[in-house]
């Protein structure tokens, strides 16, 4: 995905990333590069939001219990495509 706009950070790189960000697993130069990204880019900061949101509803619902394969693919199907309907 790419909004069209140039930016430092592709798109698809912050978008490929987002749930490393969100779980705290990159370096700080990498973490800036993707807040940076987020902050001028409305399409990709779109797309955070509901990963964030996901990710929340989860945790929230699952607690410490593990994900089950079979949802995690049922939500990162979705994700695609919400993803592929921004595109469009």
């Amino acid at each position: 995905m790419s909004c069209g706009d140039h930016h430092d950070t592709d798109c698809s790189e912050v978008l490929d990333r987002v749930y490393s960000f969100l779980d705290g697993e990159l370096d700080e130069d990498k973490c800036g590069d993707i807040r940076q990204h987020l902050d001028e880019c409305d399409p990709c900061l779109r797309e955070y939001g509901l990963d964030k949101v996901v990710k929340q509803l989860v945790a929230k619902h699952c607690g410490c219990d593990p994900v089950p394969d079979d949802l995690r693919a049922k939500i990162r199907l979705r994700i695609e495509q919400v993803r592929t309907e921004l595109v469009e």
